[in-house]
């Protein structure tokens, strides 16, 4: 399939959003000549930024604060937002009459001939995803970058070359669609399984299926990546067959594997045959979670065909991605850490484990995804010298859990904050030359913010103003 094929094609875009996915396939769609309808159940007002980015596209149908039965059951192909659920009622109209349904991840995985590196994961995806590319582009490979970010995927398309690579960041609501089409891609990385987005998913087995999409419909010429120490996706990937790289930390009873071991990193090949890559401290990184996606990273690019030695100096010079544990500014000798994209209890307890040998004064809590926030507040009392809660039902029901943690007296000084400001502000009073003060959530971030970037953003400019 080609994009061209779809001039004249009547194609409903539903959900057009206003983080630029919807509108960068809108664009797409139009410039190969198709019919576009977008539905979106906001209004003009309220799709306005999105709107504004797409006045100057012409043929395309706007229907807005509602959606019409003739936009599904008429349409030749429906591409519907990642995060609208397949049980939409439109969803399942345009199937029942037989009209496919794609996100733009899955519409890109038809139309894309080159080789694709797909990851995947809880936590970790997007450091792996940005550590591929890294290392693929320090040993001269020429690698295109999808879905890290928020501008469009389809538009991607335009720049693959015959010799390019795709990254392809892929979430679950992405990879929904995947089972539809029967495809994964070529090297499957999967960094890391637990709960997350169970406002979205009714079982952790259904969040687990649209994951494993990824590796699910792979052949035997294909790599999957995956992290040795969780059973669950080990399980799983012994099932499919294609060669299988494990990664983790401790001593390796799986082969081919990359490991972590005394703060050394190793490459074992088999059981009888190793090598030494680099110490953890020559690397730009720090934190046993991020020094587990760089095992990631390296499998998947030794599963291309990267050359040990360009792997090496690819770790070293590879110095991470904004908004992961990204130190902002050092005042006064605190420092300041924004890592906004721990967005579940898992990642922000990774984080104040990564920084255990210092006093940390943490930001946490916000939105809920119904989550269990008791590891979490078992944490904050072990790791914490001192923390500031983001108002959110997360953040309700992380107080309860504290109480088991704290005398009564205590926890009820607890102090809640509507603003990244006041959250700084209360902190960067407490913390001395030495100490860490963490923007680590472990919540969602809807309500207070748009999103974890803005969150994360503002924590910045907190920050840069002190």
């Amino acid at each position: 399939m080609r994009l061209i094929e779809l001039k004249n094609k009547r194609v409903t875009v539903l959900g057009l959003g206003l983080l630029g996915g919807g509108v960068g396939v809108v664009k797409a769609l139009a410039s190969v000549g198709a019919h576009v309808v977008v539905t979106d159940i906001k209004t003009k007002d309220q799709l306005a930024p999105s709107l504004a980015l797409l006045s100057k596209i012409r043929g395309v149908e706007y229907v807005l604060g509602q959606h019409r039965d003739e936009d599904f059951t008429r349409a030749d192909l429906v591409v519907k937002s990642p995060g609208i659920l397949w049980t939409h009622r439109y969803v399942q109209l345009a199937l029942s009459h037989n009209v496919p349904v794609h996100t733009d991840a899955s519409l890109f995985f038809q139309l894309c001939k080159n080789p694709i590196i797909g990851v995947t994961g809880t936590k970790g995806k997007t450091t792996t995803t940005y550590a591929i590319d890294h290392l693929l582009r320090h040993a001269g490979v020429r690698s295109l970058l999808v879905g890290a970010d928020t501008t469009s995927v389809l538009d991607r398309l335009a720049l693959l070359k015959d010799d390019s690579v795709v990254v392809f960041e892929l979430s679950s609501w992405r990879l929904s669609a995947f089972d539809k089409i029967a495809k994964s891609p070529h090297i499957a990385v999967f960094t890391s399984f637990f709960p997350d987005h169970m406002n979205y998913y009714k079982t952790v087995d259904a969040y687990f299926f649209d994951k494993s999409q990824i590796f699910l419909h792979q052949k035997s010429s294909d790599f999957c990546v995956y992290p040795s120490s969780n059973e669950r996706i080990s399980s799983a990937v012994s099932m499919v067959p294609s060669r299988a790289f494990s990664f983790g930390v401790g001593s390796s009873s799986e082969f081919p594997s990359l490991s972590l071991s005394d703060d050394t990193i190793v490459y074992y090949k088999n059981a009888d045959s190793f090598d030494v890559l680099c110490d953890v401290s020559s690397l730009l990184v720090s934190g046993e979670h991020f020094v587990r996606d760089l095992l990631a990273a390296a499998s998947a690019v030794l599963c291309y065909g990267v050359h040990l030695p360009k792997v090496v100096s690819g770790l070293k010079t590879f110095a991470g991605v904004p908004h992961r544990m990204e130190v902002v500014r050092t005042i006064n000798g605190v420092r300041y850490v924004n890592d906004t994209t721990a967005t579940v209890p898992e990642a922000s307890i990774a984080a104040l484990k990564s920084f255990s040998s210092y006093s940390v004064y943490l930001i946490a809590g916000g939105s809920d995804k119904n989550l269990d926030f008791s590891s979490l507040g078992r944490a904050i009392a072990d790791y914490a010298k001192g923390v500031v809660f983001l108002k959110g039902a997360g953040t309700d029901k992380l107080l309860l859990a504290l109480k088991v943690f704290f005398p009564e007296e205590e926890s009820r000084s607890f102090v809640v904050v509507e603003s990244m400001g006041k959250a700084v502000e209360i902190l960067s009073r407490q913390a001395h030359e030495g100490d860490v003060v963490l923007l680590s959530p472990g919540a969602a971030s809807f309500g207070l913010f748009a999103n974890e970037f803005d969150r994360g953003e503002q924590f910045r400019a907190v920050v840069e103003a002190l």
